[in-house]
């Protein structure tokens, strides 16, 4: 999509990059200074991750979070599919209104809008469909770009054999797309890994609202908060990972 960076643009970005290392660095190392001085480095206060019943606590909420990522990516790939399959001024008025509505405003209708119309979901499904409603756009912006990407002539191929236009993208055109989307779909799980974050506001016990009851348990705010933005970090890089390990199977395939 754009040419490999000059000797000019490659020190540009290597010069930016040192900067910006020196200047997150310095920032830890303030914060660490602050924390340590007000004793939030003190061991005692760090002892209770260290124990099996806090993990096993933390554990059910990641587990609840990963349940409803894969059931909201279920849904939004599915939806996904549909956007960039039939495209009309409908789907792409969707994509767009979805692309420009936060999800968090999507939560707020589905927890407080629907149910005076008689309309009240379970939490999980409180979740989980303003999460799926929001991330279809983001998927079908994705799966037509793949859709695309796929020669044109794979499809005049397979019409000329007698499949039919549905055959020929079932068969012969979505399976191609979805190789090289692979990576982008991954990427796009770690957003949506972080948006069911937002099931503290309808108190569906993911991680984030585990954690929330935790440090007003313990009282350990501080703590309890790095530990699951640490969980999260560790997640999403597993994720992110698995996007780069995707990304070069397909440049390797296409050789």
């Amino acid at each position: 999509m754009f040419d490999p960076p000059g000797p000019r643009a490659r020190r540009r970005v290597f010069w930016a990059s040192v900067v910006s290392v020196v200047v997150i660095a310095a920032l830890v190392a303030v914060a660490l200074r602050q924390f340590a001085a007000n004793g939030q480095l003190d061991p005692v206060r760090w002892q209770p991750y260290l124990t099996w019943p806090v993990w096993r606590y933390l554990v059910g909420g990641l587990g609840a979070t990963v349940l409803a990522a894969a059931v909201t990516g279920v849904l939004a790939m599915a939806g996904g599919v549909l956007l960039a399959l039939w495209p009309n001024r409908i789907t792409r008025g969707y994509v767009e209104l979805m692309r420009m509505v936060p999800v968090l405003l999507l939560v707020y209708v589905m927890l407080f809008l629907l149910p005076s119309y008689g309309v009240d979901l379970p939490l999980f499904w409180k979740l989980v469909v303003p999460l799926a409603l929001s991330h279809a756009a983001a998927f079908g912006v994705v799966f037509r770009a793949g859709v695309r990407a796929v020669a044109p002539g794979q499809r005049e191929a397979a019409l000329s054999l007698g499949f039919s236009e549905t055959a020929a993208t079932r068969v012969i055109v979505l399976p191609q797309a979805v190789r090289h989307m692979a990576p982008s779909l991954v990427t796009q799980s770690v957003g949506l890994v972080k948006d069911t974050a937002l099931g503290f506001v309808v108190s569906y016990t993911e991680l984030l609202y585990n954690g929330k009851v935790l440090a007003t348990f313990n009282g350990l705010l501080i703590q309890t908060y790095l530990v699951i933005a640490l969980v999260y970090f560790v997640v999403n890089l597993a994720l992110s990972g698995l996007s780069r390990y995707l990304e070069a199977s397909v440049a390797r395939t296409a050789r």
